[in-house]
């Protein structure tokens, strides 16, 4: 392994959807909906070095995760094929979101990739180039290349920018790990909730209480009673909702000093953290940065 530029370490960000609204099952198996992706400044870490050689090598702190069924292994190789690069990549991966709690990690260490990637390797793809490549990987990988809080419509991959009021999150992860499709596959899914006026929310940028929903929380209540007692001890303190389709639940609060306060009170059998909502990706500032020639 013979390297070829220092390492740049950027953060993936992580996601809330602070509400998710199921119209319909599409005849491709996906699903439409309406939701408010709110990015948070927590994420996982992600180093990466070019190499000489033609390798893609991963290293991170995973247990059970085959290199090959990465996100991160997948999009860069990707990216490679695509722009015929003809380097390798040395990458180190240090997890910090949990995984299969709907902070959308994988898709935003997908994305970060090949934003970074682009950069690093000098593809020069533009952003939407970089959105169909990673949309055939994953439907929230486009938000995170973006990298903006915004209205997603379609399977979540029609964003509109959606500056949100600035909030802190308190977020609990019961040790229960989701997938997607387990949920979106139920058959006692909501499948059927009325549309938002969406136009109507980007023209007031104003978000009502009474669309803070989210149409899976229900069902994965019934089916991970982890997340159902999550649930109920918050609602003691604040009003909770669930993220994506589990298993992580959020409070939202007007300031750190609340949110931390709850923090304290957390049983230590769930993990915990506070974040604050940003509305633009650190990456992009980050690669901004960065001087490739020196």
């Amino acid at each position: 392994m013979k390297l070829r530029s220092k390492p740049v370490t950027v953060i993936a960000p992580g996601k809330l959807n602070l509400f998710l609204n199921i119209l319909g099952k599409r005849h491709d198996g996906y699903h439409d909906l309406q939701t408010l992706f709110q990015l948070i400044d927590i994420g996982d870490d992600i180093s990466f070095e070019v190499m000489e050689d033609n390798e893609i090598l991963l290293s991170h702190n995973l247990v059970g995760i085959k290199n090959e069924d990465n996100l991160i292994v997948r999009s860069a190789r990707l990216l490679k094929k695509s722009a015929n690069v003809k380097n390798g990549c040395y990458i180190n991966l240090r997890k910090i979101l949990p995984i299969g709690g709907g902070l959308g990690g994988g898709s935003s260490n997908a994305a970060t990739t090949l934003l970074t990637l682009n950069t690093l390797w000098g593809c020069n793809l533009s952003s939407d180039n970089l959105s169909i490549l990673g949309a055939s990987l994953g439907a929230d990988i486009p938000l995170f290349i973006r990298g903006q809080s915004s209205l997603g419509e379609g399977i979540g991959d029609k964003l509109t920018r959606f500056d949100i009021p600035k909030k802190w999150y308190l977020i609990v992860t019961p040790p229960v790990k989701i997938s997607s499709a387990q949920i979106f596959s139920h058959p006692e899914l909501t499948r059927n909730s009325p549309p938002i006026k969406m136009s109507a929310l980007t023209r007031d940028q104003d978000i009502s209480a009474n669309l803070l929903k989210n149409d899976c929380q229900a069902l994965v209540e019934e089916m991970f009673i982890e997340v159902g007692e999550v649930v109920r001890w918050l609602k003691n303190h604040a009003e909770p909702l669930l993220t994506g389709t589990g298993s992580s639940v959020f409070c939202s609060f007007n300031d750190r000093q609340q949110a931390e306060k709850i923090l304290g009170k957390v049983p230590p059998k769930w993990a915990a953290f506070v974040a604050e909502g940003i509305n633009h990706s650190p990456v992009h500032y980050q690669l901004g940065k960065l001087n490739i020639g020196a």
